[in-house]
């Protein structure tokens, strides 16, 4: 599961993997962690940020971040 593999805690935890498989954002989707669709608005979308940054060749400015959301139950 992949999931587990990259040891996920909550839905979404978020990750971003480069072309050659290394592991360079994991973390929440944005910062803040609400289900209000205005903070959307005023929230920082960390996986667009990190995919942006990404894509232009620079480094993940902030490569890992808080996950937040329901937990994950993993099957003994």
């Amino acid at each position: 599961m992949a999931g587990k593999a990259y040891g996920a805690r909550t839905t979404p935890h978020m990750y971003i993997v480069d072309p050659q498989g290394k592991l360079v954002y994991a973390g929440g989707i944005d910062s803040i962690p609400s289900s209000d669709p205005d903070d959307i608005k005023k929230a920082v979308n960390y996986v667009r940020q990190g995919l942006n940054e990404a894509l232009a060749g620079k480094p993940i400015s902030q490569a890992v971040t808080r996950p937040y959301g329901c937990s994950v139950k993993y099957k003994a």
